[in-house]
C-alpha cells in the first residue's frame, strides 16, 4: 500500500529532472549567467553580489524550477586543468550551454580550442 501512495504522490507532484552543464573558459561569466538564472526563475532568491563571485575551483551547482521541470545547473570550472574533468559529466547531462567572453577576443581562439576537445566517454 506503501509503494502506491508513493508513487501516485511521485507522480503527482514530483518535477522531471534535467542536469544542465554550464562550461567555458575560467572568467567567461558562467557563474553570473548561473546567478542571474537562479534570480529570474527563482522568486525567492535574492541572488549573490555580482562583485562577489569570484573563480570557480570545481563545481557550482544550482536548481531552477520552470514549470513541470527542475533544471540542475552544474557550473563547471573553467581552468585548463580542469578542463580535462568535462567529460567525466557528460554521460550525466541532458545539456550543455558553452559560455564565451566575446569581449576577451584574445582567448576566442582558446576557447574555440577547449570547445573542440574530444570527449572520452
Amino acid at each position: 500500500m506503501y509503494t502506491l501512495l508513493s508513487g501516485l504522490y511521485k507522480y503527482m507532484f514530483q518535477k522531471d529532472e534535467y542536469c544542465i552543464l554550464i562550461l567555458g573558459l575560467d572568467n567567461a561569466g558562467k557563474t553570473t549567467f548561473l546567478e542571474q538564472s537562479k534570480t529570474r526563475f527563482n522568486k525567492n532568491y535574492k541572488g549573490m553580489s555580482l562583485s562577489k563571485i569570484t573563480t570557480t575551483v570545481g563545481l557550482n551547482i544550482g536548481t531552477v524550477d520552470v514549470g513541470k521541470a527542475r533544471l540542475m545547473f552544474w557550473d563547471l570550472g573553467g581552468q585548463e586543468e580542469l578542463q580535462s574533468l568535462w567529460d567525466k559529466y557528460y554521460a550525466e547531462c541532458h545539456g550543455v550551454i558553452y559560455v564565451i567572453d566575446s569581449t576577451d577576443e584574445e582567448r576566442l581562439a582558446e576557447s574555440k580550442q577547449a570547445f573542440d576537445l574530444p570527449l572520452h566517454p
